[in-house]
């Protein structure tokens, strides 16, 4: 016991020492002898944060300024927060996203609906990626100019009506929209191989997004194009900007068929995805951004598989890869605008502090967050 006593006497003048030199006292050399080593335990903690510690750290440095941001990207990390948390903090980002939505269903509904009307909407859409010089700017150009629809019924239509479903609303003018929908055969778009090396992503979004909507279903023929444009054996074959295009395909097949965020997914249902994952995943590490090395992981959460191995090491390099003294998950290049991170930090606080899945919100669910619709929506038939 005199040993113990003296110990601790010895540890106690050493910190009165530190406490001396440094600008900030580390601890209060007044506080009882347990205070102290609780106060030890606290500023370990800080050294060394949690995974949820850091989810704590990304998730305040946006939700200071989020209603700063545009409202997709506000909607964006708003629905996804709503539907890990179910807090109705994020009320006012939902419908923030609701009337993005039904903005974009009236303009469809009223001004871009005959096959004239499409065509010239499509064309300027396509404009933009002349501007970009880059590998994927470059191969959506060459194989979209072929089928220029695609950018008005797959990247902007079916992803606006899909949301609305997910609330449990629709547009006035619904029926016309699905009327659109069924001109196009979409296996012309899910099965091009081309398409897949320039949309492989959205193009896994939105073949579920047909099924959801209980149009034509395509997930099948679209799995099947994907894996034979990207066999795993050629995959050291692949640029860097097309081995990333495979990985985010990937992730977003598991996102997709999980509503997003919204259903848990069964391993054996995509049993091939996940076995390439576990084989790959250092490879996956070592040559894909932030963003979709955080997507891998959370599609072992939506599996429920918290404890495989994979979760772990993509937790950590998203731990690594914080800039602390921003508060975020920077760019590949360093850079830390808010707006530009928005993808990449929403999906870095649900890797780190997952909190399971939810169907929500929804009309029937949630009516609270749904008694003032934007013009255009309304309760599902």
């Amino acid at each position: 016991m005199r040993f113990l006593h003296i110990t601790s006497s010895i540890i106690i003048s050493l910190l009165v020492t530190l406490n001396v030199y440094s600008s900030e006292p580390l601890l209060s050399i007044n506080a009882p002898v347990v205070d102290i080593q609780n106060q030890l335990t606290t500023r370990t903690t800080n050294l060394n944060p949690s995974f949820e510690q850091d989810a704590d750290l990304i998730r305040s440095t946006y939700e200071a300024r989020l209603y700063t941001l545009p409202a997709f990207k506000s909607g964006h990390y708003g629905l996804r927060m709503y539907r890990q948390t179910l807090d109705n903090k994020y009320a006012a980002a939902i419908w923030s996203d609701m009337a993005r939505v039904a903005s974009r269903l009236n303009f469809f509904a009223n001004e871009v609906h005959t096959p004239e009307q499409i065509r010239k909407y499509a064309e300027q859409r396509i404009k933009g990626y002349l501007e970009e010089e880059s590998e994927r700017s470059r191969l959506r150009y060459q194989i979209t100019k072929e089928m220029p629809e695609y950018l008005y019924l797959g990247v902007d239509l079916l992803g606006s009506m899909a949301r609305a479903n997910e609330y449990g609303l629709q547009h006035l003018e619904n029926n016309r929209l699905k009327q659109i929908i069924r001109r196009y055969d979409f296996t012309k778009y899910a099965t091009n191989e081309a398409m897949i090396k320039a949309w492989a992503a959205q193009l896994a979004n939105q073949v579920y997004w047909l099924r959801q909507l209980g149009e034509q279903d395509v997930v099948e023929e679209f799995i099947t194009t994907f894996r034979k444009v990207y066999p795993d054996t050629l995959d050291s074959s692949l640029s860097e900007q097309q081995f990333g295009n495979k990985i985010y395909g990937l992730t977003h097949i598991i996102f997709a068929a999980s509503a997003y965020y919204q259903h848990s997914v069964r391993e054996q249902d995509h049993q091939w995805l996940f076995d390439y994952y576990r084989d790959n995943i250092d490879t996956i590490i070592a040559r894909a951004k932030e963003d979709v090395v955080a997507e891998v992981g959370i599609n072992f959460l939506l599996a429920g598989l918290d404890n495989d191995p994979v979760v772990l090491k993509t937790r950590k390099v998203i731990q690594q890869s914080l800039n602390r003294d921003q508060g975020l998950v920077p760019s590949v290049t360093g850079g830390v605008d808010l707006k530009k991170g928005e993808h990449r930090n929403v999906l870095a606080i649900m890797l780190l502090d997952w909190k399971g899945v939810h169907a929500a919100p929804t009309i029937s669910q949630q009516p609270e967050l749904f008694r003032s619709k934007p013009y255009g929506l309304v309760a599902k038939d």
